[in-house]
């Protein structure tokens, strides 16, 4: 299928943007209303921490099998699938009286949003290739990175509303209403006659060679590692905004809704400059970008203006990398387009749950912690990228 085969591609993007956004509205739309659920359910704001760990452990190692199976038996029935307990796991969080019941809801979650996470990516990957592909993903990339930024100001403003049950009510109306566009608008996309096998030893082989294979680990490993970065930035800044420098939660929403738009802009710039430069190039420039807003960050001041510009730098240059890069990581893999889609989802929450851990374990002033961290990631993403992508060091079977 091409994408001029499909009727409606330019509907089908704005579809698979807002899925693909979905998993991080989930994630973060509820941050600035911990105080109040705290004091809902009589326990600590510290506590509710757990329910982040509760979410991502099944959104990441789910991910690692929805993939593969969707190769083999294709993306709608996942797809709704997973909405579904989405949508089911959305509304358990509502109804919580209890903090156990609050965890037991974020797993299921995680659990269903981690379909429209890797199948949004598989499903532009059914659809585009070459150019059009990273113009594609640049379009959806820009998104996922947005929603994080938005989240926030849209839960602290629906909790001082209308309550933080509110957050979970409207993540649950919007997966269903995404649900029913994704049937209407975009349906199935991976042919049956492009479908693999994916039972176990088809499904380990499978991440086996693309774990061996510089095609895929050389950008996979570049764009994990910044969206790793990326994650941490976001967990790091209300304790850096908010506890060091004293913004209110609505005050950190609006600090996140401007600088998100940076990767807007960089966003769009990406898939144009790499069609004059190439895209291992732009990445490239991308990735060193952010490494310069990260040692920025690290050897600066703790002021507001300081730290606006340089995330602001740091986002940029992830604006240029992670769409460029996650088009490199799928392109050459077009029949394990799930299987692809998945190691590099998991890849980038594995890289983001060591960033943030790191974080906590170690001490001295957030800005800092977190300065060290984005050098860190950034430094060894562009050592990744650097490398020669053309020997593939996968067993023989091809992929």
């Amino acid at each position: 299928m091409t994408p001029q085969a499909h009727p409606s591609k330019n509907t089908a993007l704005g579809v698979l943007a807002c899925l693909a956004a979905l998993t991080t509205l989930a994630t973060n739309i509820i941050l600035p209303a911990f105080p109040d659920i705290g004091r809902t359910l009589a326990v600590s704001p510290q506590s509710l921490a757990v329910t982040l760990s509760a979410f991502f452990i099944p959104f990441a190692l789910g991910q690692l099998v929805i993939g593969p199976v969707s190769d083999r038996r294709g993306r709608k029935g996942l797809m709704l699938s997973g909405l579904a307990v989405l949508a089911i796991g959305s509304m358990v969080c509502a109804l919580a009286t209890q903090l156990e019941w609050l965890i037991v809801g974020r797993a299921i979650q995680g659990l269903g949003a981690c379909a429209p996470s890797v199948l949004a990516r598989s499903i532009i990957r059914d659809l585009f290739e070459g150019v059009t592909l990273s113009r594609a993903l640049s379009f959806v990339m820009v998104a996922m990175a947005a929603a994080p930024g938005f989240s926030p100001l849209v839960g602290g403003l629906l909790s001082h509303m209308a309550g933080w049950r509110s957050t979970f009510w409207l993540v649950a109306a919007l997966t269903l209403l995404l649900g029913l566009l994704y049937s209407t608008r975009i349906g199935e996309t991976h042919l049956p006659t492009a479908r693999r096998d994916a039972f176990i030893a088809a499904t380990f082989t499978s991440y086996v060679q693309l774990l061996g294979d510089r095609r895929f680990m050389a950008p996979a490993m570049g764009v994990g590692l910044a969206v790793g970065g990326l994650l941490a930035f976001f967990a790091a800044t209300p304790a850096i905004l908010m506890g060091g420098l004293g913004l209110t939660s609505i005050e950190l929403g609006y600090f996140f809704a401007v600088t998100v738009l940076v990767v807007f802009g960089a966003g769009i710039m990406a898939p144009r400059l790499a069609t004059r430069w190439s895209a291992p190039v732009v990445a490239m420039v991308g990735c060193t970008i952010a490494l310069a807003g990260s040692i920025a960050l690290l050897a600066g001041s703790a002021g507001l203006l300081h730290f606006s510009v340089s995330m602001s730098i740091f986002l940029f240059g992830i604006g240029l990398l992670n769409p460029l890069g996650t088009a490199m990581a799928l392109q050459p893999f077009g029949a394990r387009a799930g299987a692809a889609s998945a190691l590099l989802g998991f890849l980038q929450m594995g890289a983001a749950s060591l960033a943030i851990t790191a974080m906590a374990a170690a001490e001295g002033p957030a800005n800092r912690l977190l300065g060290a961290v984005l050098v860190a990631c950034m430094g060894v993403s562009l050592i990744f990228l650097l490398l020669p992508q053309n020997k593939v060091q996968a067993p023989a079977t091809p992929v």
